[in-house]
């Protein structure tokens, strides 16, 4: 983005990203010293309070006052084209719009009106960046990026911007001096993921379980009452998406289309379709190919931390007194969805898995796989799989422990069996790897050696 600064032309650049994870900041990081306007729409505004809200910005930021507000986004363009006409043109002017999908009420005529900015005027000069931002990454790729009309083909580079990875949270902690090992950064990213809104109030010399009661569980948590903005903030009419969400948080491994319709009784077809692609584009839920099946099977996955951890944890005990996570944290369900975070957290970082394992560079496709044992047969189920085009594939098995893990005498006869009952059941000619991917280092004994044929920890990652 800086690069534009110095580019003989006008630029035109979309920013999208989930809720609290640092557009906006990242913008003024780069541009504040070159920003003519700056103006943030109004969630849930009528059309009239954008109109007044970004005239007013003008007055701001021009010094010039006028005779009175417009009552239409025409009339308001003209009063922003005449302001951008009188700023110096030996220096970039940067003009950013922060939550334009909030700006864009219903039938305003605004998209096609800063279209027609941007093609008639502003990108006709050389000295002008638009920069335009928002949660609602969907709106922005249908209505912006995607779109077919004024805005075709006319931006020069659509950034989204994804959370932290677990190093850069272990980085981004540091240089707060902040020192936490790296299985209780791992703890923490289960519950929060890497959105640096979230991470940013983790406190020095505070516990993992101390910061998740303090943020999720106290009156005034942080991440208490998140949830009911979260989905509100990114999409008109949100009960869909939350319930979509909703049945997607409590099923460990994804559910089907169908399985969802059934769960969450969201219309079939286009009402479906269109929330669960925006969940898609938006990076709350992933679609899986299973091993094996290219077309048809696909498996939808939430990989939202926040908010499954708020649907497993949060929801449910939001009138409990103090220490409650202490309690939850010792339960039989704490340990079903650290096993469903800790896979969910591997997903996210399969190219980090590749450079530990040394095959950065070979092609690879990742799905996961499930063997209903059908036909008398043994079912069976790997978390993820990496099929390699060096004739290789990692069978991964990603297991979340409290303290260094090791295998028994029965824990690899498990892996052992799945292993062979991969080979038979897909007839496979690749050679197959049993890949171990832990918090804590695997501790290697007879049984280890006899089953695993490689292990990698999440310090490996960091």
């Amino acid at each position: 983005m800086r690069e534009t600064l110095d580019k003989a032309g006008s630029s035109f650049f979309a920013v999208t990203g989930r809720r609290r994870v640092g557009k906006t900041f990242l913008i003024h990081e780069v541009y504040d010293k070159n920003m003519c306007l700056v103006v943030t729409g109004i969630q849930n505004a009528p059309t009239q309070v954008q109109i007044n809200n970004f005239s007013r910005k003008i007055v701001e930021y021009s010094g010039k006052r006028v005779k009175e507000i417009p009552k239409n986004w025409q009339d308001l363009f003209v009063q922003l084209r005449s302001y951008l006409g009188s700023l110096p043109r030996n220096k970039k002017q940067v003009i950013f719009l922060d939550e334009l999908p909030w700006m864009s009420t219903n039938r305003s005529g605004f998209t096609q009106l800063l279209a027609h900015l941007w093609n008639d005027y502003l990108s006709a000069e050389k000295h002008f960046v638009l920069v335009i931002c928002g949660s609602a990454t969907s709106w922005i790729t249908q209505k912006i990026i995607n779109d077919r009309g004024g805005f075709h083909n006319r931006i020069t580079e659509a950034i989204q911007l994804k959370p932290f990875t677990l190093a850069e949270t272990k980085l981004f902690l540091l240089n707060k001096n902040i020192q936490l090992s790296d299985s209780a950064i791992v703890e923490l990213y289960m519950v929060m993921g890497g959105i640096p809104y979230y991470i940013e109030n983790i406190r020095r010399g505070e516990s993992p379980a101390k910061a998740i009661e303090r943020m999720c569980f106290s009156d005034a948590g942080l991440l208490k009452n998140e949830y009911e903005n979260l989905y509100s903030a990114l999409f008109d009419q949100p009960e869909n998406y939350e319930a979509i969400v909703a049945s997607l948080a409590n099923a460990k491994g994804g559910l089907s289309r169908e399985e969802i319709l059934k769960k969450s009784k969201v219309e079939k077809g286009g009402p479906y379709t269109r929330v669960m692609n925006d969940l898609i584009v938006s990076g709350f839920v992933v679609e899986e190919k299973p091993y094996g099946r290219q077309k048809r099977g696909s498996i939808y996955r939430l990989v939202d931390e926040y908010s499954v951890f708020y649907h497993k944890f949060i929801k449910k005990n939001k009138k409990n007194s103090k220490g409650i996570w202490q309690i939850l944290s010792a339960s039989q369900q704490y340990k079903i969805w650290s096993g469903y975070a800790f896979e969910t957290l591997c997903l996210k970082h399969i190219q980090e898995i590749k450079n530990a394992l040394g095959i950065a560079g070979v092609y690879t496709e990742t799905s996961s796989y499930r063997h209903s044992g059908e036909g008398g047969g043994s079912g069976f189920q790997i978390d993820l799989l990496i099929d390699r085009r060096d004739q290789v594939i990692n069978l991964c098995e990603c297991n979340f422990y409290e303290a260094p893990f090791e295998i028994n005498k029965a824990y690899s006869a498990q892996l052992q069996v799945r292993k062979a009952l991969f080979k038979k059941v897909t007839s496979t000619k690749k050679s197959v790897f049993t890949t171990l991917i832990t918090n804590q280092p695997l501790k290697q004994n007879i049984h280890s050696i006899d089953c695993v044929d490689v292990s990698i920890s999440t310090s490996d990652f960091m």
